[in-house]
């Protein structure tokens, strides 16, 4: 399991040291973002009581790229995309008269 796994329940033993159990805890989050240190206080995760071993919550972790990333409330720069133009069907051309 790595750090960005499920959510452990309240008596999940710590896979890193084996003796302590993870506890919820609000922390500070530490995270580096184009060179600049961001910094997210009240951040839930479950903290190891002997050896300190931190897991985050994944939809926690979901939140805060989300919120972090660049273009995050700007419009799509993407194209919309329009469905083709009908092509006729061989055998059904009609030409078009000069009236």
């Amino acid at each position: 399991m790595n750090e960005h796994e499920h959510m452990p329940s309240s008596s999940t033993p710590c896979i890193e040291c084996h003796a302590g159990l993870l506890v919820l805890r609000h922390i500070t989050y530490f995270t580096w973002l184009g060179g600049e240190l961001i910094t997210v206080p009240n951040f839930p995760a479950w903290v190891c009581d002997v050896c300190g071993r931190r897991v985050y919550d994944e939809k926690a972790i979901q939140w805060l790229n989300m919120i972090l990333d660049p273009n995050a409330g700007k419009p799509s720069t993407k194209p919309r995309r329009t469905p083709p133009l009908p092509r006729p069907r061989p055998g059904t051309h009609h030409p078009v008269s000069d009236s």
